[in-house]
């Protein structure tokens, strides 16, 4: 399957990106089938080598990543909403420990009783 996406280029706290049209299992390598394009996000600088190669693959209906797609309808390159492109991470509970949790929490509470005083000892010196 195909998708357009990012490749980062460039170095450490200088990041650039391509926007390249890869093959969906090789995301993580280097092999990119067609480069499209580059973005700066320092500069915010949006360069398409070829707009009409852009909208070839886009017609062919390729996926597109989320923050490429974004980056496309701001610069209005392509026209539609942008979509959330990350997920935050899960902090909750699976259901099988978060019920207990929850029984526990609307049980009824028993008043705590005030502990008794000790005795004072008066010791001379």
């Amino acid at each position: 399957m195909l998708t357009i996406r990012l490749q980062r280029t460039g170095t450490k706290n200088k990041p650039t990106f391509r926007i390249v049209l890869a093959q969906s299992y090789h995301a993580a390598s280097k092999q990119a089938l067609e480069v499209l394009g580059s973005y700066n996000p320092k500069s915010k600088v949006l360069g398409i080598k070829n707009k009409e190669r852009l909208m070839y693959w886009v017609s062919k209906n390729v996926s597109i990543s989320p923050t490429v797609r974004n980056l496309l309808i701001e610069k209005k390159v392509i026209e539609g909403k942008k979509v959330k492109a990350w997920q935050p991470k899960q902090t909750e509970k699976p259901a099988e420990v978060a019920a207990p949790i929850a029984e526990a929490a609307k049980a009824p509470v028993a008043p705590v009783a005030a502990p008794a005083e000790a005795p004072v000892v008066e010791v001379k010196v």
